[in-house]
């Protein structure tokens, strides 16, 4: 299963961004996008910005990726049977 997350571009350079997630930075291709600019959130997939997505949306996002990631680490850890 693949995931598209919403990543932050940081900088620009031709058809290549360099995009932030949650402090992780990499490199991306904008090709596929006309009208990028850096500040724009986008989705990632596959190393392309596929699609722009509004600032909330990205940080919601971005918010329940983490709160997911949290549930299933207690649950690894044996820590849902307190909860």
């Amino acid at each position: 299963m693949c995931l598209a997350v919403p990543s932050k571009i940081i900088e620009i350079n031709d058809t290549v961004a360099k995009v932030d997630v949650d402090g992780v930075v990499r490199e991306t291709s904008i090709m596929l996008l006309d009208d990028a600019k850096i500040g724009d959130y986008v989705i990632v997939h596959a190393g392309f910005a596929i699609n722009k997505i509004d600032e909330e949306a990205a940080l919601q996002t971005l918010e329940d990726m983490r709160n997911i990631l949290a549930a299933d680490t207690w649950q690894a850890n044996g820590m849902n049977d307190h909860l």
